[in-house]
């Protein structure tokens, strides 16, 4: 321990300076002491595989740490073994420099919330920032300090299994959710014992792959780049995300992890960016297939572009010293990586305790608080898509529950949920039998599996809904059909699950679909045929509990959707904020030929951005301007009286988007600026009011320049991006 009780003490006795310049001497210092082999050793990022299966002593990892080969460990969950590994770093290597343990915390650790598609739909950016702040606070009880999270990719394309991980198509709304997960990560303190390092990802445009598919190439304009993707990213950084992940796919032709304009030119030059930033899973060697040369030139393309910490792959450990010494790798670049990786050490206090994440915490894991708090916000995302008068259940008679995620505790979890734990978490006919209590059966029967195609169990499950008051349907995508690598072709509900529905809907009796998905699905056919349909996700460690509070109306459902959903697959991609066309379409009963229209299906979606009912009713009227006219840098009130016309208390997501009617690039038929999520009690009226400044209207032109240009724009407020109330005003020239 003598090597690291020397640093730490140099830690503190580095003067009143500023921090930066604390931490700049010490890395120095520490610099000063590694071999060449030490610092490359710094830029592996490995893969705990081999500690799972044997003891990490005997481990190759293990040799490794010794040798000072290793800078972090990624997705290991015991406690024993990620202690065991550090005691090795700081003991048993030469200068004792602490490991980055690192994990897919994405929505939860132990406690689980709605995967990030659910979570944007809540639209509550103070509940999704303490989601985050939960998720740091039981990963770092638990030795974690970095996160490969938030996801700031935008994806209009919802074959992209990854959809699930992000938080929609719009850029304005994941800039904010964005931020918002960065302070919860991170909080005021990187070096405090329950925060941990945020990663923002994939940089960049990961969520535009050709034909949906993961891996797969992305190509766009500049212009669609800072308009319409990048806004996500920029605000992570802005909000100070420790560390970045390059993306998979190309950029210019160029691989993302290789790619120097990307990394080095954009995100460190142009967004200021000051952080580590890191490959994905093998990306270095995976430019090879792209046709980068051999993995030697790919290690050199990776390092020269601005690639510090290279996970899994070990190319660094095997190319960049020969590298190095041919003169294709600087030895300067290498020691900028290296430094990279001790600053985010540094920063998240591990040189003054390399065990501040080791703390008898097991009160804070899936502890009651944040539970309760999981529970909330469940309820808060899910989007009510359809009602005939089904919902909310009364708490009587026989409920029959019927459905491949009926009595499925894993299904709750999600996709990336590394370390749920789903024995502990309660299935959906649990959570309805806790709810219902004595006052009502529930019955319940899984009917089939979620793909495959065996009708065996359907007799029973007809049987048992026979034998009900009301129906309710658990279906939808099963856990391992969305996420990484679980691109889908056709988005509607699988074919045996179809057919167990629609034996349902024959019996006649009230039906309530809950449908599970991490992505907008093709659903025209159950939009017609089936009473109601509630959106649920995957709902989290919690899910059952806020289901049920959903269901039996003791919650009011207020989630809005954040993508647009198609009406079939051939409308993919489809999104909101669309550029207008110059033959447009200007009555979907036009039958004119040549115009902008499919022959087969109409233009407009089957659910729009901002989309979702309620238990009651929200009239909007009286929207106003504070003005009619805006002077330059200045600001404009949009206002509007929002009315609870019903029965039943509730929340309400206000929506504000413009347009830029004319423009020296052609502008988006309409963009969200702003939004309020407003509680108004039955029979009240809410004054809603945005302010709306000149910068927000701007945009970048051919050069990139962020440009604000005067003229006329429509102002757009109401409860979703289709149904809203226009005004207009001008933004005056300058002098």
């Amino acid at each position: 321990m003598k090597k690291i009780v020397w640093m730490a003490a140099l830690w503190l006795t580095a003067g009143c300076s500023s921090p930066d310049r604390e931490m700049d001497r010490y890395v120095d210092r520490l610099m000063a002491e590694m071999t060449l082999r030490e610092k490359i050793g710094q830029l592996n990022l490995c893969n705990a595989g081999d500690i799972y299966t044997g003891p990490s002593q005997t481990s190759g990892t293990g040799e490794q740490i010794r040798r000072g080969e290793v800078g972090g460990v990624l997705s290991l969950k015991q406690m024993s073994k990620i202690r065991e590994l550090q005691e090795m770093a700081v003991n048993e290597s030469r200068l004792g420099i602490p490991l980055l343990f690192c994990m897919d915390v994405i929505h939860g650790y132990e406690t689980i919330f709605p995967i990030p598609l659910g979570l944007s739909c809540s639209w509550d950016l103070e509940g999704i920032e303490r989601s985050a702040r939960i998720a740091a606070e039981e990963a770092s009880a638990r030795g974690i300090a970095l996160t490969f999270s938030p996801m700031a990719d935008i994806s209009r394309d919802a074959r992209w299994g990854r959809m699930a991980e992000g938080s929609g198509e719009d850029a304005y709304l994941g800039s904010r959710i964005a931020e918002a997960m960065v302070r919860g990560y991170q909080g005021d303190d990187l070096s405090a014992e329950n925060t941990i390092m945020a990663c923002v990802k994939h940089f960049a445009f990961y969520g535009a792959p050709d034909a949906g598919r993961d891996y797969n190439t992305v190509d766009m304009s500049r212009v669609r780049m800072y308009n319409e993707y990048l806004d996500p990213y920029r605000a992570a950084v802005d909000a100070g995300a420790g560390s970045a992940m390059a993306s998979f796919n190309v950029v210019d032709g160029v691989p993302a992890t290789g790619n120097r304009w990307l990394l080095t030119d954009l995100l460190r030059g142009r967004m200021g960016f000051d952080g580590l930033i890191m490959s994905d899973y093998t990306a270095i060697p995976e430019m090879e297939a792209h046709g980068m040369g051999s993995a030697e030139d790919c290690t050199a393309l990776a390092m020269n572009a601005g690639l510090d910490w290279d996970m899994v792959s070990e190319c660094y450990l095997d190319h960049l010293e020969n590298l190095a010494a041919q003169g294709r790798v600087d030895v300067k670049r290498i020691d900028e990586a290296c430094r990279h990786v001790l600053e985010a050490k540094y920063r998240l206090g591990l040189f003054e305790d390399p065990f501040r994440y080791w703390r008898d915490k097991s009160d804070t894991v899936y502890c009651r608080t944040h539970r309760d708090f999981a529970r909330k916000l469940a309820s808060e995302s899910f989007v009510l898509l359809k009602n005939d008068g089904v919902l909310p259940l009364e708490k009587r008679g026989r409920i029959a529950l019927i459905g491949p995620a009926a009595d499925n505790r894993r299904e709750m979890s999600g996709t990336w949920s590394l370390a749920a734990t789903p024995d502990r978490y309660a299935s959906l006919v649990e959570g309805m039998r806790r709810a219902a209590g004595d006052r009502a059966e529930i019955l319940c029967a899984r009917g089939c599996d979620f793909t495959a195609g065996s009708e065996a169990g359907f007799d029973e499950a007809v049987r048992t809904a026979s034998r009900a008051d009301v129906i309710v349907v658990a279906m939808g995508e099963g856990v391992w059909m969305n996420g990484e690598a679980s691109c889908r072709s056709r988005l509607e509900l699988p074919a045996v699950q179809r057919r167990l529905l629609e034996r349902l809907l024959a019996l006649k009796k009230p039906l309530a679909m809950l449908y599970f998905m991490g992505r907008p699905v093709v659903m025209e056919w159950e939009q017609e045929h089936v009473p109601a349909i509630l959106s649920v996700w995957s709902p989290g460690s919690e899910g059952a509990d806020a289901i049920s509070d959903v269901l039996f109306g003791d919650v009011n459902p207020s989630g809005k959707l954040t993508v647009t959903f198609p009406r079939n697959e051939g409308q993919i991609p489809i999104h909101y904020d669309a550029l207008p066309t110059g033959r447009p379409l200007p009555d979907e009963r036009n039958t004119q030929k040549y115009l902008s229209r499919y022959l087969d299906v109409s233009n407009t979606p089957l659910y729009p951005f901002g989309y979702g009912l309620s238990y009651t009713r929200y009239d909007y009227a009286n929207p106003t301007l504070s003005a009619p006219e805006m002077e330059p840098g200045g600001e404009i009130e949009v206002s509007v009286d929002v009315t609870n016309a019903g029965e039943r208390d509730g929340d309400e997501i206000v929506q504000l988007y413009i347009r830029d009617r004319a423009a020296s690039i052609s502008r988006p038929v309409r963009q969200l600026k702003d939004f309020r999520r407003v509680h108004i009690p039955a029979g009240e009226t809410v004054r809603v009011s945005f302010t709306l400044p000149a910068e927000r209207l701007g945009f970048y032109d051919g050069e990139m320049n962020y440009i604000v240009e005067p003229g006329w724009f429509d102002v757009m407020v109401g409860p979703n991006s289709r149904d809203v109330a226009k005004l207009e005003f001008e933004l005056l020239a300058g002098k």
